[in-house]
């Protein structure tokens, strides 16, 4: 196809805007985003070069150790978002408070949440990696500035997205009315839409769980996954195939693209923490895209963009995809709950 055959960014969102009402602020700031990812991307992609693949001195709040692209995502993430006169504050997983980019929010303004690399752990493998983010859009104003004020239920989203630096740069974005896939040409500042109204499968024969944490797993996951495994002569009577690339956006772009479910799901190990993916930047954005699209998002317990949060960087379990089998190893935990 060549490049006149698809809408851009630009085009779409302005066709988002007459059919939808989408905002012409969130239309702006969704571009600034999109310039932000560019960025990101192509530092990636000269990080061999420039010396920047390595690791810093500094752990961020999450006790990890930082790459030096996690700080080089999340300073162009906070440049290009500040650009929004509605944007009140930025929530990132890299700063261990909120950024206020006012002296008081108001109703309208806009809440910003995001991981600006996730999977970096895969930077010097060359394997995908990729940038989060949730926008919310506040009600009520806020004149008492703490990182409390911003601890919104994600059924609060009224947009959502990531990107994906693979062999090429995907943006994948929801403002609450389907989900769409634009893809980057190279050589121009333009995503174009290549992936219109993407819908994840109710039935899959895929999953993705990281196999090395089996003996931490709580019985309903363990019995899940020793079911698909069986096979044809199993009780599931199919045979499953397994992934992982531990890079949740990867993970996620696979299920958008031909069904699939992805589990990090709460085990012994994390239980103490909650889980391990975090619910305001990594679960919610996620979360609410899956479902957009058709499929489920859960905890295994409730729908992950129910979660009240009590943290900005509280941690959830993640269960997502397919909506089949999402109900299944829902109905497997509340068995196990039963006893």
């Amino acid at each position: 196809m060549t490049k006149d055959t698809h809408l851009t960014f630009r085009q779409f969102m302005l066709q988002e805007y007459r059919k939808h009402d989408v905002s012409k602020d969130l239309i702006f700031l969704l571009e600034d985003i999109a310039t932000a990812c560019r960025t990101i991307s192509h530092k990636i992609r000269s990080g061999a070069f420039s010396g920047t693949l390595g690791a810093t001195e500094e752990t961020n709040v999450q006790g990890e150790t930082q790459k030096q692209l996690d700080v080089i995502a999340n300073d162009q993430f906070m440049l290009h978002c500040a650009n929004c006169s509605r944007v009140a504050a930025l929530v990132s997983e890299e700063l261990d408070n909120v950024v206020w980019l006012k002296d008081e929010a108001k109703a309208g303004d806009y809440i910003i949440y995001f991981d600006p690399l996730d999977g970096s752990s895969n930077l010097e493998l060359n394997v995908s990696v990729g940038s989060i983010f949730s926008i919310v859009e506040l009600k009520e104003p806020i004149s008492d500035l703490t990182d409390a004020s911003v601890l919104i239920s994600g059924s609060e989203q009224i947009c959502a997205g990531y990107s994906l630096y693979g062999p090429s740069t995907s943006l994948v974005v929801t403002t609450g009315h389907g989900v769409n896939g634009f893809t980057h040409l190279n050589g121009t500042g333009e995503f174009l839409l290549t992936f219109p109204d993407m819908q994840v499968p109710a039935e899959t024969s895929e999953y993705a769980i990281n196999a090395s944490r089996q003996r931490f797993w709580e019985p309903p996951v363990a019995r899940y996954v020793q079911e698909c495994l069986a096979g044809e002569d199993g009780p599931r009577g199919r045979r499953f195939n397994m992934r992982w690339v531990a890079s949740m956006v990867a993970e996620v772009h696979r299920i958008l693209t031909r069904g699939g479910v992805f589990l990090y799901p709460q085990d012994s190990e994390n239980a103490d923490m909650g889980g391990r993916l975090r619910l305001l930047y990594e679960a919610n954005p996620m979360g609410f895209i899956i479902e957009q699209a058709g499929g489920r998002a859960s905890t295994g317990t409730q729908r992950i963009m129910n979660v009240n949060p009590d943290d900005l960087h509280q941690r959830v379990p993640v269960i997502l995809g397919s909506r089949d089998e999402v109900d299944l190893i829902d109905a497997y935990h509340a068995e196990a709950r039963k006893g």
